[in-house]
């Protein structure tokens, strides 16, 4: 008797490419975690195929995939060996998600804040010394907009977010822009990126936005600088969980 003719059908069968996907999330989150050390081989391609259901090639492809992402170094004769930490691609949204995921001591979002810190206050100084009024114009928009939903979390959270792509943008630096983004929007996916809420948080963080485009009215880059880089470590450094970052926090509250 078929499946079919038993009433039951079995379901399609994942493309490989998807079952590929699979292998290689999980494999880089055992290479993030430690559970396959610096240094360590990857176990042969049998035993991977084995332990994940999957064919040879299947493991085959994955294994480059951790190659393209700087986690393994594949030597011919040797086999794989996972590669140390300052080569892997930090900016893959794979690694990047599995760090912050696995992030149990909040030292990779302390590391993601002075990293996004240092590049969006550039780009903030940057657009002080050649701002144009059309310009100023758009950044002090985005600051009214958030200013008008200041009590909605939701929209105001997606308000904050386009006040600082506005910034971002009009500054001209591209790859800047491009590394804060992925960074900015790997974070907020994470329930500790939002971390603690604390008394009059919306205000501060409407004041040290108006701050930034004070100085960007100015024309003053060190202020421009200094406003955005204090804004958003300090903001990370109030709201950054106290306790086990396991624990889930009361949600709301600043942003960013």
């Amino acid at each position: 008797m078929t499946a079919r003719a038993a009433g039951f059908t079995l379901p399609p069968r994942r493309p490989a490419q998807r079952l590929g996907v699979a292998v290689v999330r999980d494999l880089v989150e055992l290479i993030v975690t430690g559970q396959l050390a610096e240094g360590q081989l990857l176990p042969p391609e049998g035993p991977l195929s084995e332990h994940f259901g999957v064919s040879r090639t299947v493991i085959r492809e994955s294994v480059k995939r951790l190659e393209e992402k700087g986690l393994v170094v594949v030597a011919q004769g040797r086999g794989t060996q996972v590669a140390r930490t300052g080569s892997w691609n930090m900016l893959d949204p794979v690694v990047l998600s599995a760090l912050i995921d696995n992030d149990e001591s909040l030292g990779v979002l302390d590391e993601l804040t002075v990293v996004r810190g240092s590049l969006e206050a550039a780009m903030a100084g940057t657009l002080a010394s050649r701002r144009t009024p059309g310009e100023l114009a758009r950044v002090e928009h985005a600051l009214a907009a958030m200013r008008e939903i200041q009590h909605e979390t939701d929209s105001f959270r997606q308000a904050d977010v386009v006040f600082h792509f506005t910034v971002m943008e009009l500054s001209g630096n591209r790859l800047a822009e491009n590394i804060c983004k992925r960074l900015y929007r790997r974070a907020m996916e994470s329930n500790r990126f939002h971390g603690l809420t604390y008394e009059h948080a919306f205000e501060s963080t409407l004041d040290e936005h108006a701050l930034v485009v004070d100085a960007i009215s100015r024309q003053d880059v060190v202020g421009a600088e200094r406003a955005m880089r204090d804004h958003i470590i300090g903001s990370w450094q109030r709201r950054r969980l106290a306790g086990p970052p396991d624990e889930p926090g009361p949600g709301g509250g600043e942003r960013e």
